[in-house]
């Protein structure tokens, strides 16, 4: 499949009426709509403005890519769109977009889409290939455009004697900035006189794979990449690390500087390393939500499989003599309990051993997988009798997870200077067994104090009433609404994840029904106050405000982000003020929750739906109110 195939010639755009970012994504995603090439216009526009969120995809020089890849698309396209005035879309240069290709893709699609949006973008960046798009005045003069560009290339020449760079291209969709950044490095290579070999790493995988020669061959290494590539092959050779937003920008620079970077040691350095201006604060960040983001499918699917176990249990009754057993009382429960037992059980190993391969790798993550198993078996010096261990916990998995990591790279910092030849065996038996034993010997010492907080961590959190519960329900509540998604927010929610271990088989949080209801909050207070307050919101807004219920009930925050974006100072108190009213109500109530997400989809496993349900309603009537009465009105 060629780009052809995609560019739908019915739902081009040739006068693209929109001057701001978000009025652009609405007017193409309305104009798909209308032909028919998507079914549900909220949810592919969600899909785009998610991936707008990662990373503009206003590429410069005039040019945007805006894609989604869901189930709201019926057949690959590709829209294209021309704004005559340019349109003011956060691109990477600053400058005013006047080219658009909205890329539309199915669920299920193979990767014939991706091949003919690699093509589209070497097109892109073939030289006046861009004049030549912003003249074109009909449909056909767009395809065939593409028709002669595509019988016009050819294939780069391998210059004898010239310097020798591979590089590696990826971003964390795979999709327009994996293929621009390589298209832009061949471009400007070429220019230089300089051979050069990309490796795509995108969304259909591994394309033009880099070969053991073409790295030996090398004389430097350029990695353009926003998510983690293969590292240990390019050992011993010069290596820059950038976003693969400056293998668009700034092509030049990185050839130009690969020559004289420092030399990459894999037994040494591990990718968060090489990585420049990366602040230590950032790198744990960045480690512990590797850990939690690959743990959440299992909290989540392990968490609601229990709570569910306990839900039938009360349907079908259990005799008041058998409470104990409830949760298991009956066939079909115990089935849905053992089920969502065995993946609550990966819980602890699964983030300490995510948390572990983003400081360390692969060789990380054996160690780190112990240490989770110990945090959560409470095996320690001293305690080798199964009724004498006390769990650590979420806390002893995260330590455990940190110190695995720290564990292994200093076993690499020792082994640095092992002859070539053992190479090989550092891998698959040094770093291993050594980790393992030294990591496993360490979290001996370290159950004991983590234990000893998280059970009072535990105790204290079952003994909250009252006033203490209500702080606690505002605390976390308020900081779901700070930045909706960001660090903050992750704080809570991670924190309000934690307490469910100990918590699921008495009933559930009340710390992460605190933490739901307050997430909840901020989308719905965007349709309540673009409700009431119809006056001060653009017809847009008001379209999104209607999308922001089913955000809200579904306990995804993030929906509320443009409004908060747009209006910061007004927005986020208001916001801040209804979420920490409903988790402080909450609190005030002890109302559990047995499952990790699901919004009103879970609704069945809180200890009160009604008053749970009431209380998001109050905090978002609050929110909504304020909201709506801070704005200032259109203009």
């Amino acid at each position: 499949m060629n780009i052809k195939d995609l560019l739908a010639k019915e739902v081009m755009i040739l006068d693209l009426q929109a001057a701001d970012k978000r009025s652009a994504i609405d007017e193409m995603v309305e104009q798909l709509k209308n032909k028919g090439k998507i079914t549900d216009v909220e949810t592919f526009k969600a899909g785009i403005l998610a991936r707008e969120e990662q990373t503009t995809t206003g590429l410069g020089d005039g040019i945007a890519m805006p894609h989604a890849k869901n189930a709201a698309v019926k057949e690959a396209t590709i829209l294209f769109a021309k704004s005559k005035n340019g349109v003011n879309y956060e691109a990477l240069d600053g400058l005013p977009v006047h080219l658009f290709f909205m890329i539309a893709a199915p669920e299920n699609a193979n990767d014939t889409h991706l091949q003919a949006l690699a093509e589209l973008s070497q097109f892109l960046m073939r030289e006046g290939f861009i004049e030549q798009l912003k003249n074109v005045q009909t449909e056909d003069e767009v395809l065939a455009l593409f028709s002669r560009e595509k019988n016009e290339a050819e294939p780069a020449q391998v210059i004898q004697g010239a310097k020798n760079i591979v590089a590696v291209t990826a971003c964390t969709t795979g999709i327009a900035h994996t293929y621009m950044a390589e298209e832009a490095l061949k471009k400007k290579a070429s220019e230089l006189g300089i051979n050069i070999k990309v490796e795509t790493n995108g969304a259909s995988g591994v394309g033009n794979r880099l070969t053991a020669q073409d790295i030996q061959q090398a004389d430097a290494v350029i990695i353009a990449a926003d998510k983690a590539v293969e590292m240990n092959r390019f050992d011993g050779k010069p290596l820059i690390n950038r976003p693969v937003a400056m293998g668009i920008r700034n092509a030049e620079e990185l050839i130009q500087s690969s020559f004289t970077s420092p030399i990459y040691h894999a037994s040494e350095t591990t990718q968060s390393e090489v990585v420049d201006g990366e602040g230590i604060g950032k790198q744990i960040y960045k480690h512990l939500m590797s850990g939690v983001s690959t743990m959440l499918p299992f909290v989540i699917g392990g968490g609601i499989a229990i709570a569910l176990a306990f839900l039938i249990d009360q349907m079908l009754g259990v005799p008041k003599d058998s409470l104990s057993s409830l949760g298991s009382y009956h066939e079909i429960a115990a089935y849905f309990k053992n089920i969502g037992g065995g993946a609550f059980g990966f819980m602890l190993p699964v983030l300490a051993g995510f948390i572990a391969n983003s400081i360390a790798e692969k060789p990380g993550m054996v160690a780190g997988f112990v240490a989770g198993g110990m945090a959560s078996s409470g095996l320690a010096f001293g305690k080798l009798d199964p009724d004498k261990m006390i769990p650590s916990g979420f806390l002893g998995a995260l330590v455990g997870g940190f110190l695995a990591g720290l564990v292994v790279l200093l076993l690499k910092k020792i082994f640095a200077g092992l002859p070539k030849a053992l190479e090989g065996i550092k891998s698959i038996l040094i770093y291993p067994l050594l980790a393992v034993l030294l990591t496993g010997f360490l979290m001996l010492f370290i159950n004991i104090p983590m234990a000893s907080i998280n059970t009072a961590l535990n105790n204290f959190l079952s003994s909250l009433s009252g006033t203490s519960a209500v702080l606690l329900g505002l605390l976390v509540g308020g900081m779901m609404a700070i930045d909706m998604g960001g660090p903050i927010n992750k704080a809570a929610y991670v924190f309000g994840t934690g307490t469910l271990a100990a918590t699921v088989a008495t009933g559930g949080s009340e710390v992460m029904a605190s933490v739901m209801a307050g997430g909840m909050v901020p989308p719905l207070a965007v349709f309540i106050a673009t409700l009431l307050f119809k006056n001060k919101f653009s017809k847009e807004e008001r379209n999104s405000g209607l999308t922001n219920i089913v955000m809200g009930l579904s306990f995804i925050t993030e929906g509320a982000i443009p409004f908060a974006a747009n209006d910061p100072l007004r927005a986020i108190p208001s916001f801040m003020v209804g979420s920490a009213i409903s988790g402080g109500l909450v609190g005030l109530f002890g109302i559990k929750l047995m499952a990790p997400h699901g919004g009103i989809f879970v609704i069945a496993l809180t200890s009160s739906p009604v008053l749970y349900l009431l209380f998001i309603f109050i905090g978002a009537m609050i929110s909504g109110v304020l909201f709506g009465v801070l704005k200032r009105g259109k203009n």
